[in-house]
Formats: structure tokens, C-alpha cells, sequence
């Protein structure tokens, strides 16, 4: 059986296109530069953020 997070984990982890450059939009938490490009409109967070959020939200099995 192939077991992925998408298998058991209910959280959407739906996440915006990667920017191929500058300028990039800021993390909706600590205001550094994050992945993402500056147009896109919704939440966005910088890797470190984003692996803090992940942990906390994380699914325990």
C-alpha cells in the first residue's frame, strides 16, 4: 500500500505557485521575504513559517 499525507491527513495543504524571482510577497507572520510571488493574493509564509505552521497543524497518526 503507497501511504501519503493525502491518504489520512484532512488539512488542505493547498499552497501558491513559487515566484521565479523578485519581487516576493512578505510572510504573513514575520514579514520576511517568502517563495511566493508579491501578486499573489492570500496567505503566504516564509519557509520558516511555514514549517512551524506544519508541525503545529501536523496530523498525528
Amino acid at each position: 500500500m503507497n501511504d501519503t499525507d493525502d491518504d489520512y491527513c484532512l488539512i488542505d495543504a493547498s499552497r501558491p505557485p513559487k515566484a521565479g524571482g523578485p519581487p516576493y510577497a512578505a510572510c504573513v507572520l514575520c514579514q520576511e521575504p517568502t517563495e511566493y510571488p508579491e501578486s499573489y493574493k492570500g496567505i503566504t509564509m516564509c519557509p520558516v513559517c511555514e514549517w512551524r505552521e506544519a508541525e503545529r497543524t501536523s496530523c498525528s497518526g
